[in-house]
């Protein structure tokens, strides 16, 4: 029996933004029914070109249902921008964890939104002999190259079985697990040409002192994060700072929305790294 977090199971047993949007400006549709997933994602933006509603249809587990339910309150009152920077592990970060066996479903909501988004910008959905897709390695499940390219490179896989949990490649009648090993085996010495520059350290930044680092973040909040929320009718307030710990508190529309996580975690937290320092974390009190 899978182990899934709660954050999983209320998703899975009260999933949100069930159904289909409207005149959708997004469609994407991935997988299929005869593979034991599929599913459709739309969405539709206000006019100020952020996502005000998604919806989505799915076929599958109950990881495939919390994973579409969690993507479609993620990508709510973002840009398309900002949609398309979330990552198959943020997805899984939503939920507070996926079972290993399961991860294959946090990649479906991102192939889906990647497909609502070219949908959106009038851009074909590239099939067959390209860099995107290229020549069908796994026939059981219908995965191409480029698909499991994509996954070994975005999450570090390093083996056929990991592989298998993230896009079901390998997880049939086993002929493909060859031809995974030497996809595996190019990123390995793709990993190992560049590993030494890699090594190398950067200049370090000067370090702040604490009224420098408070100054910076009051700043960052008040010219990069306070607008955006703004927008939605929400607002942040900076409540202290305890080394790197930065305690903030969600006032108006972002208090009570069930996004607020997700807010925390790219609305402010990223941004206050992007500004101020890499070391810095978000924590919210409720005051």
């Amino acid at each position: 029996m899978w182990d899934y977090t709660d954050q999983a199971k209320e998703h899975f047993l009260n999933p949100r933004n069930v159904g289909e949007v409207e005149d959708a400006d997004g469609i994407g549709d991935v997988g299929s029914v005869s593979c034991g997933d599929a599913l459709r994602l739309t969405f539709k933006l206000d006019a100020d070109g952020r996502i005000a509603d998604a919806k989505f249809k799915t076929f599958g587990c109950a990881s495939a249902i919390a994973s579409s339910s969690a993507l479609t309150e993620m990508i709510k009152r973002l840009t398309i921008e900002e949609a398309e920077k979330i990552s198959n592990q943020d997805i899984v970060k939503f939920l507070g964890g996926l079972p290993q066996e399961k991860m294959h479903c946090s990649v479906m909501g991102k192939e889906a939104l990647d497909a609502a988004i070219a949908y959106y910008r009038g851009e074909k959905v590239k099939e067959g002999d390209d860099d995107e897709h290229g020549r069908l390695i796994c026939s059981c499940f219908g995965v191409t190259e480029g698909l499991i390219e994509k996954v070994v490179r975005e999450n570090n896989l390093k083996t056929v079985d990991e592989v298998t949990y993230y896009c079901k490649a390998g997880g049939g009648c086993e002929t493909c697990h060859e031809n995974i090993e030497e996809i595996l085996e190019k990123f390995k010495d793709e990993a190992d040409r560049t590993a030494p520059a890699a090594v190398k350290k950067a200049p370090e930044k000067r370090k702040l002192t604490m009224i420098e680092k408070l100054s910076k973040i009051q700043e960052t909040i008040n010219t990069e994060i306070k607008p955006s929320l703004a927008k939605d009718g929400g607002d942040v307030e900076l409540i202290d700072l305890d080394g790197d710990k930065v305690i903030v508190a969600l006032r108006g529309a972002c208090s009570s929305c069930p996004s607020a996580g997700f807010t925390l975690r790219y609305a402010v937290e990223q941004k206050l790294k992007e500004f101020v320092s890499d070391d810095l974390f978000v924590e919210e009190v409720k005051a």
